[in-house]
């Protein structure tokens, strides 16, 4: 039973909750600007190259983004489950990975996820794309903590 646990908590970790952190960070690069004012045959500087702002792909990358992380639940039920059989539940760093496994959900469903719709709906000059950026930074980070958390195990119990 412990082998298929980790299995999934792995498989799902590299799948779900990596496919979100990608979507989450490709997301700024091709969601809509809004048109600078300025003469029309004059391209904006905040545009970037031709071709590369494309709100169809910005749109599928928030749809990434969401989907990938509601089925990255499996994630810290896996764990969760894991740490039962195993009996690690009370260790130490099984509960700072669940304690910055919830930083990282409540950042993407309460300021990424919503911000990624909001660029969508309504392009302003990258101020907020900007903003997105970094936000998709920390989850990115908060994500590599919980990685070296589950490979440096620091106090947990020996193996018996």
């Amino acid at each position: 039973m412990d082998h298929v646990l980790l299995s999934i908590h792995v498989l799902a970790s590299i799948v779900f909750v990596g496919g979100s952190a990608v979507a989450a960070s490709l997301f700024p690069r091709y969601a809509p600007l809004a048109p600078a004012a300025g003469p029309p045959d004059e391209p904006s500087p905040a545009a970037g190259p031709p071709g590369e702002r494309s709100p169809a792909v910005a749109a599928l990358l928030h749809r990434i983004t969401g989907g990938y992380a509601a089925f990255g639940l499996i994630v810290p039920v896996a764990g969760i489950a894991l740490a039962l059989v195993q009996g690690r539940m009370g260790e130490i760093w099984i509960n700072v990975a669940m304690v910055l496994t919830i930083v990282a959900g409540g950042l993407l469903a309460t300021q990424i996820y919503p911000r990624q719709r909001a660029a969508l709906s309504s392009p302003d000059d990258g101020r907020r794309l900007r903003t997105l950026s970094m936000l998709a930074g920390v989850y990115n980070v908060v994500w590599a903590v919980v990685v070296v958390l589950m490979i440096v195990r620091p106090g947990a119990a020996p193996p018996a």
